[in-house]
């Protein structure tokens, strides 16, 4: 049952996202600005937390997810540290992710060589 909620929604965020490229003229930069900010809006909010909770990766995959990461990283750091917690939070919270992706990044670029489209 897991499995199923977490694809219902999942594929629900992927869908507002497609449909916000097929009907509007924003770009994927934009659409991907505006996943990342909703996710900090609502983790803020405390509307994302239950949804993480009920969806487990189906809600923290999406670039929303990354955004609550954020809003929760920064939330412990302030109750811990004080207001240095707001400067510092998201990048503890978000650090093993992407060190992750700048590590994978560079280890694709090491063994796989760029082609001309013929």
């Amino acid at each position: 049952m897991e499995y199923l909620r977490a694809f219902w929604v999942g594929g629900l965020i992927c869908v507002a996202g497609q449909l916000l490229i097929d009907l509007t003229k924003l770009t994927p930069a934009r659409i991907m600005v505006c996943y990342v900010t909703a996710g900090v809006l609502l983790g803020a909010l405390g509307v994302y937390g239950p949804l993480v909770n009920y969806a487990g990766a189906g809600a923290t995959v999406p670039l929303c997810g990354f955004g609550y990461l954020l809003s929760e990283g920064v939330r412990d750091a302030v109750r811990r540290d004080g207001l240095i917690g707001a400067f510092t939070g998201g990048f503890t919270a978000g650090a093993a992710g992407i060190g992750a992706a700048v590590f994978f990044g560079c280890l694709a670029a090491l063994f796989v060589r760029p082609k001309e489209k013929s």
